[in-house]
């Protein structure tokens, strides 16, 4: 698991937001992008949150 909350450079389907946050939290990334999908459906910002992130979150060195 990652100390820090960073996007890693394999295994990641867009930006590697959501496999940045399961590995942070000790989650499946496939777990983590279906809750993605399905907050979708709710009305929300969740683009906008996905987008920061893509932007705030650096890329692992490893």
């Amino acid at each position: 698991m990652a100390s820090t909350l960073t996007r890693p450079r394999h295994g990641k389907v867009i930006a590697g937001v959501c496999a940045g946050l399961a590995d942070r939290f000790g989650m499946s990334p496939f777990v983590v992008r279906l809750l993605f999908v399905i907050s979708c459906l709710l009305p929300g910002p969740q683009f906008v949150v996905y987008i920061v992130l893509w932007i705030l979150m650096p890329k692992r060195d490893y």
